[in-house]
């Protein structure tokens, strides 16, 4: 297995040509790295005018193994060979190293970068990457990945110190300020080259320090007082190391890396809304920084947040009167180490009177909401206290809990939300109070422990009886000041008490039933089942040319290919009948058909895009820019494997796709609008479909790209 590293971006306060100065001195040998013995020149080259230096050195390593694996591997050192090729027209130096030693057992590969920052050209960056590929070891692969690993982040860690160790050495000895190349000759200017003459302005502007210098002044009295301080880490920018620690947090080197190329990985490929980087961190937390189950269960969570519009859910659900007078939960203030505080008072809540007020549905979208301001919660904090902050403390009080909580339905009811939780808010609650817990609560535990993840639930915290007011207790965790006033404490909590629902609010199991099934598909998508011969298909009517049709669906199981027709006239109604030729109802989605079957294609109607196969787990979105009125069929039909022309036999790959997709049906969920031509706000290049493998269930990707003059469509 090929382990990757890919660094944050380190930014140094310091002019390109004194990092250099910097660096140079860790060269033929640097006591800061005990592991680096020493190093030769092998090949060097400069060009006449001294802006291009390229050395190319063997360096020789006393790698930190145990002596028999030495023995074993008859060696006492490692060699590699590193190229450095520095610009010092452009102010870049590219770093290429490789192992020379055991190159045909490990392979090792390095590239290190040290430029201008973008928005302030007396600062510095630094990115670094490498990978490790370990193909054969005497069967000692994975003690020497364990080896290698250890010592690469040992040096990257130590990477910064030693550059601030030898600038803190330059300074010592009297140098704060290295000139910029110029040319090695200026020619005078002449009145009759203006142009000319400003570029050797500019080339001198750079000398004029180092005269400064000699008169006592600081390099940094030189450098600009009104230079702007970068802006870092916004989402479509490289991670800065400063902004790591300061809104992620203190992360190892190889957790900076995973988080970057699982946020590099998601700008390529996904089209929605990325994720912010403390959302993206906490699935990789959550799977102990395994890139690829991480993703796997991201993927998962962004798809079940589009289908649901999860990310809307604050600003366009309000909650029933009903929880909003008796749900006793409620945020209040923070903890000690400044989390948002949730209290919820699940003793005096009636569980049972809000199941059958407002069902299952209800609830959970409650529950959602509050994961989601608690979300916005933990933004805002982390601003406050200058901190990151990306987890909440909830403080559950259960005085009151008896066995009337231990309702089936109701415990049904939080387990699925348990369970919802748990997969799509990883780590975000940092700590679980649980106060005056009753007899009955073990009862309670051992129902709902099963379903809550081991790294959860050693966040816990049970207090039983007033135990809570003694040592270790609440006092360790909140401040006495917003300690509530139902715990004994002196602040004012304004959570709802709770209480018994009205039986006049219970509705009937059906009532229940079809609100569910409301409130949870109250969303802009619609599901459709599609089948071997017997495709989906939907009707939109087109008054004016050039308006734009758009879609946006996602191939849920199975793999389909996607149409639009055009036809002068309209298609007969669908009917329902029997045998569900025209219109068929699943619990899967609807499946209608409106082409009739003695429609002729290029008379009674007309392809306008190339058929576009989606595989299982893709997410499409897309634009056509209509030429003519009339109605446009948008069309999912099942994808058949093609037969194979050279045999009579299926291949084996054949065979397996086929068992893919059971009973022959595919499911697909879709939304579809239409935008006037005069009512679109995008350029003609803004109507690019995009088409991806985003999700979890696709495989690979591919990459193909078609256009056409209504509309284009890309694969990636």
């Amino acid at each position: 297995m090929v382990q990757k590293y890919q660094s944050p971006v380190r930014v140094y306060k310091y002019p390109f040509e004194l990092i250099m100065a910097a660096y140079e001195r860790r060269f033929p040998t640097c006591p800061l790295i005990p592991m680096f013995v020493g190093s030769d020149t092998v090949n060097e080259f400069k060009s006449e005018d001294g802006a291009i230096h390229v050395i190319e050195r063997r360096c020789k390593l006393d790698v930190d193994a145990p002596r028999l694996l030495k023995k074993i591997a008859g060696v006492d050192y490692v060699y590699f060979v590193q190229k450095n090729s520095l610009n010092s027209r452009e102010r870049t130096l590219h770093i290429e190293a490789y192992n020379e030693t055991f190159s045909n057992r490990v392979i090792i590969n390095e590239h290190c970068c040290y430029t201008v920052h973008p928005e302030n050209e007396d600062w510095t960056c630094f990115e670094q990457s490498a990978s490790l590929d370990i193909k054969s070891f005497f069967g000692f692969e994975s003690t020497v990945e364990k080896i290698a690993m250890k010592q690469y982040t040992s040096n990257i860690k130590k990477g910064k110190e030693i550059i601030e160790y030898y600038l803190r050495q330059l300074e010592e000895e009297g140098i704060t300020f290295v000139p910029r190349w110029t040319p090695p000759s200026i020619t005078p200017c002449s009145d009759t080259s203006l142009s000319s003459c400003k570029k050797q302005a500019a080339s001198m502007a750079v000398i004029i320090p180092d005269a400064a210098l000699k008169e006592g002044l600081s390099g940094d009295a030189l450098s600009s007082p009104s230079a702007p301080e970068p802006v870092v880490g916004t989402p479509d920018d490289k991670l800065d190391a400063d902004y790591i620690k300061r809104y992620l947090g203190d992360l190892t080197p190889l957790q900076e890396s995973c988080l970057i190329r699982l946020r590099q990985w998601l700008q390529e490929t996904h089209k929605g809304k990325i994720p912010k980087d403390e959302h993206i961190l906490r699935f990789l937390r959550a799977r102990d920084f395994n890139i690829d189950k991480a993703r796997e269960i991201m993927c998962q969570s962004l798809t079940w947040r589009k289908q649901h519009q999860v990310d809307y859910i604050l600003e366009t659900w309000t909650p029933p009167q009903v929880l909003q007078d008796y749900y006793a939960g409620g945020w209040h203030h923070h903890d000690k180490d400044g989390r948002p505080l949730y209290v919820l008072r699940l003793g005096q809540m009636d569980t049972k009177g809000l199941v059958r007020a407002l069902g299952e549905e209800a609830l959970l979208r409650y529950v959602l909401s509050i994961n989601e301001e608690g979300l916005r919660r933990c933004e805002e904090n982390t601003k406050v206290f200058g901190r990151p902050i990306s987890s909440w403390t909830c403080l559950v009080d259960l005085e009151g809990l008896n066995m009337r909580h231990l309702w089936r339905p109701g415990v049904k009811a939080l387990l699925r939300i348990i369970e919802v939780v748990e997969a799509n808010y990883p780590e975000t609650l940092g700590r679980l109070l649980i106060l005056r817990a009753p007899r009955v609560f073990p009862v309670l535990w051992t129902l709902v422990s099963p379903f809550i993840d081991d790294n959860t639930r050693r966040k816990f915290l049970i207090y039983a009886g007033n135990d809570y007011q003694g040592p270790g207790g609440l006092l360790d965790y909140i401040d006495k000041e917003i300690i509530p006033d139902f715990l004994s404490g002196e602040c004012m909590c304004e959570v709802p008490e709770g209480g018994l629902v009205p039986k006049s609010l219970y509705r009937t199991a059906e009532e229940l039933e079809n609100e569910d099934l409301k409130l949870w598909t109250e969303t802009i998508y619609q599901s459709a089942s599609v089948f071997k011969g017997a495709p989906h298909e939907i009707l939109i009517q087109i008054v004016d040319a050039s308006s734009v049709i758009t879609w946006d669906f996602d191939v849920c199981k199975g793999d389909i290919v996607f149409n639009i027709y055009h036809s002068k006239r309209s298609p007969q109604p669908a009917k329902k009948d029997s045998l569900g030729a025209h219109s068929i109802t699943s619990p899967g989605g609807n499946n209608v058909q409106l082409i009739d079957k003695v429609w002729q294609l290029g008379r009674d109607y007309s392809m306008v895009e190339s058929p576009l196969i989606c595989k299982e787990g893709e997410s499409v979105q897309g634009s056509h820019v209509t030429r003519w009125p009339g109605f446009y069929i948008l069309q999912w039909k099942f994808h058949s494997m093609p037969a194979c022309a050279a045999s009579s036999l299926p291949r084996v790959d054949d065979v397996l796709a086929s068992l893919q997709v059971s009973s022959h049906k595919c499911k697909v969920m879709y939304y579809t609008e239409v935008i006037g031509s005069e009512d679109f706000r995008g350029s003609m290049t803004s109507l690019e479909s995009s088409h991806s493998g985003f999700s979890q269930l696709s495989a690979a990707t591919t990459s193909s790209s078609q256009s056409h003059s209504s509309s284009m469509i890309s694969s990636e």
